[in-house]
């Protein structure tokens, strides 16, 4: 069985808020990298493939959690 919310201090927080916060530290650390190497010299619009990102990396770790075995 997977983990849909968790205790914090007494205080239960969905595990979706704690998979978006991972997400949204994955997803900082790629823009960082994605700055340095220069590739956003070649994207369109910014905002757009930085939402489109961060969906991406939320789906993946959404799709890790519930494959994993309990």
């Amino acid at each position: 069985m997977h983990a849909t919310e968790f205790d914090l201090y007494g205080v239960f927080v969905p595990a979706t808020v704690v998979w978006m916060l991972v997400a949204f530290a994955v997803t900082a650390a790629l823009r960082a990298a994605l700055v340095r190497v220069g590739f956003y010299r070649i994207v369109w619009h910014r905002s757009l493939f930085n939402l489109s990102l961060y969906i991406l990396v939320l789906g993946a770790i959404v799709a890790l959690v519930w494959q994993a075995p309990s």
